[in-house]
């Protein structure tokens, strides 16, 4: 006879409501009956609010037929039915639920979500998920894993979102859409915004501030192509629609008339960025005044701010800092108090556009970053990372060394508030990477990569998470021979890491980490071993091929914790190997799922490898050019030789499983589309090869 459970509580309201519906889920999936009686059960759960507990923590605990899910808020009792939950369906009896206390490390744990509409970047790649985001199961589903993870909130970019969601008051002219078309749309906004707070998620817009819709540059005759997606403009000059009174207006107002229609918003973000080439630091937080803080304060709620730190210090908007442009902007956060219900987000992009290079922060956008947002520590706002991804979309990746020790050097200080994880030229909802459907578990793209948004939010929310938890997850999924997929995880994923970090990166489209692809004068390719000689690293105690080779034929002496290429080459050769040999005896025929994350290691061990025989190829080489010994170019040749094959054994591995992929890095730097370029790793294998005959025609010059 099945065990009935009663759940009780006293708590109003959707949050509440949420955590009852998942508590229900998992116990009926568990064969537990369920029961309206206060009476007659075999067991309770009691959900309440608990004062001793801070925002977002909860605790749970057992005692005879009872079980209780205190939360220091209603987001807390939410994190504590999802324990409950997980442990479950773990195969834990709900007798014996074991007791666990949690507290969030950081208060701000949020997605960084692209939209395909008025998007960043014009491409394929992110029109084909057009759809698919307009589609309210697509966000339940995402919704649902970001509760799960313990992210609080969901930010969602765009160019210019205003005309999807109001027909402005005073510029009707601004949307193309009919009355009907515009009810859809506000549908799906309103939908969103209701079922992230009801899932404890704040909400955030978060626009480029100057550009319009073209319909509102085409009405108002306005100068340049300040609109979808001919938005770049010039960094030289301004323009109308920066200066001109009626987009300060126009902007302004539709900021207002948002916050009003849309109560569940839960606040705006901007960009000093694209379009606003010609205009100083100060005219720029002159118009950011004037028109976003200015419609935010004109509303008739409260709200909540992201503040993107500056991309540019100069007129230009390409990238560059200096300290007089942070004192700037420091000075214009702290002149508005508390005011925006606090503390303002200040999202800065952690290491530009790769994150997932190495933990120490060595760049933002534009350069170097100095002290002066965190020297004295701010009062009413706090910094949050932005750990951009824009090196891995159809391979899975999971590091939790990797994000501890990125926690352990940037979460714990006090000017640190939270993180933002997230892609700009990538979109996570429809799954355009996958030939065998047969037996998969997911529907979306973003659930190919549970892993990945498991260990980020898991770990945002409470570093000390121990593996055990992921492991679990792992043997849940495929069976017991599955838990030391997390281990092979970790190690093949240090190939991403190591490629990033010997690459002096910037931008979105200067590396490629998954395609091994850089970018060159002929566009996004693989790097050359011509290229790889010469090619700066990001972290200063790496050693460039070039300058490894000058200083091993000089007979000088390392610097202290130097990396050399060769010794990096062993160690993506060491962790390759070892990935490989986790994976070894993991029999994946009847588990198409299982099949994937199984390959998706191999191939990541693979271009660990391969980039290993490379850097030895390019060490060879440049010793050759260096000295003329001739049995360094053979050297050279038999390595890119080998290189050469581990290519093709990720060909071998990708080809079957993988369709070829639209890519938002083949766009041409004007921002037009190149449609006919598609990626996978079959497709560049000839310029992968070419570096073989490079090195048989290198000569040494007189």
């Amino acid at each position: 006879m099945a065990t009935t459970v009663y759940l009780q509580t006293q708590l109003p309201g959707a949050q509440t409501g949420y955590a009852l519906e998942v508590l229900r889920v998992a116990l009926a999936a568990e064969d537990y009956e369920l029961t309206s009686s206060p009476e007659q059960h075999d067991f309770a759960v009691n959900l309440s609010v608990s004062t001793d507990s801070g925002p977002e923590a909860f605790f749970m605990a057992t005692s005879e037929n009872r079980l209780s899910i205190r939360g220091g808020d209603k987001r807390g009792i939410i994190y504590g039915a999802l324990a409950v939950a997980e442990q479950l369906r773990n195969g834990v009896d709900l007798e014996s639920i074991q007791s666990l206390r949690e507290a969030p490390a950081l208060p701000f744990r949020a997605i960084k979500h692209n939209l395909p509409w008025d998007s960043y970047r014009s491409s394929s790649a992110l029109d084909l998920h057009y759809e698919t985001v307009r589609d309210v199961k697509y966000w339940e589903a995402f919704l649902d894993m970001m509760a799960e993870n313990r992210f609080n909130a969901l930010t969602l970019w765009n160019l210019h979102p205003f005309p999807y969601m109001i027909k402005p008051a005073n510029f009707p002219e601004a949307t193309r859409f009919s009355n009907a078309e515009l009810a859809q749309w506000r549908k799906l906004y309103k939908a969103i915004f209701a079922m992230a707070r009801e899932r404890g998620i704040d909400t955030y817009l978060v626009n480029w501030n100057v550009l319009v819709s073209r319909e509102f540059a085409d009405a108002h005759e306005l100068e340049g192509t300040n609109y979808f997606p001919f938005y770049k403009g010039s960094a030289d000059s301004r323009g109308e629609t920066q200066t001109s009174d009626i987009v300060k207006r126009y902007t302004r107002e539709s900021v207002t008339q948002v916050l009003e229609e849309y109560p569940n918003l839960t606040g705006f973000g901007f960009s000093f960025g694209e379009q606003m080439g010609g205009m100083t630091p100060e005219e720029r937080q002159q118009w950011i005044d004037e028109t976003i803080i200015a419609g935010m304060r004109e509303a008739d709620r409260p709200s909540k701010m992201i503040f993107r730190a500056p991309f540019s210090a100069g007129l230009g908007q390409g990238g560059s800092t200096d300290k007089a442009t942070e004192e700037l902007t420091r000075e214009a956060i702290e002149e508005l108090g508390n005011e925006f219900n606090g503390p303002i987000w200040m999202e800065i992009k952690f290491n530009w556009s790769h994150a997932h290079s190495t933990p120490e922060l060595v760049k933002v956008h534009g350069g170097e970053l100095k002290d002066t947002y965190f020297n004295p520590v701010p009062k009413n706002y706090r910094v949050a990372w932005m750990v951009r991804n824009e090196d891995f979309f159809a391979l899975r990746w999971g590091h939790p060394g990797f994000i501890r020790e990125h926690l352990e050097l940037n979460a714990h200080h006090e000017y640190v508030g939270g993180y933002f994880v997230g892609s700009e030229s990538y979109i996570p909802a429809r799954d355009y990477f996958t030939a065998v459907v047969e037996s998969v578990d997911w529907t979306y793209a973003f659930e190919r990569q549970w892993l990945f948004y498991k260990l980020w939010g898991r770990l945002l929310y409470n570093p000390d998470t121990p593996d055990s938890v992921f492991e679990a997850e792992f043997v849940r999924r495929y069976g017991e021979s599955a838990r030391p997929l997390l281990q092979a995880y970790a190690l093949a994923s240090e190939t991403l890491l190591n490629f990033a970090s010997s690459i002096d990166f910037s931008w979105d489209f200067t590396i490629y980490g998954e395609g091994m692809l850089v970018l060159s004068e002929n566009g996004v390719q693989p790097m050359s071993v011509d290229r790889l000689i010469l090619q700066p690293t990001l972290k200063d105690n790496w050693l460039s091929v070039k300058d490894f080779v000058a200083r091993r034929t000089a007979a000088e002496t390392l610097p202290p914790g130097a990396v050399t290429p060769l010794m990096l080459a062993d160690r993506m050769e060491a962790d390759g190997k070892a990935a490989l040999h986790q994976v070894k005896g993991i029999e994946t025929v009847d588990d198409s799922a299982l099949m994937y994350e199984v390959a998706d290691i191999k191939t990541w061990a693979n271009l660990g490898l391969y980039y290993a025989e490379k850097l030895r190829g390019a060490v060879a080489l440049q010793i050759f050019l260096t000295t003329g010994n001739s049995l360094e170019k053979r050297a050279a040749v038999k390595h890119l030789q080998k290189s050469l094959y581990f290519w093709d054994e990720v060909i071998t591995i990708t080809r079957p499983i993988y369709h070829n992929m639209p890519l938002t890095h083949y766009n041409r730097p004007d921002n037009q589309r190149v449609e006919e370029n598609l990626f996978h790793w079959a497709l560049i294998r000839e310029l992968v090869a070419a570096d073989i005959e490079r090195a048989k025609a290198a000569q040494v010059e007189d």
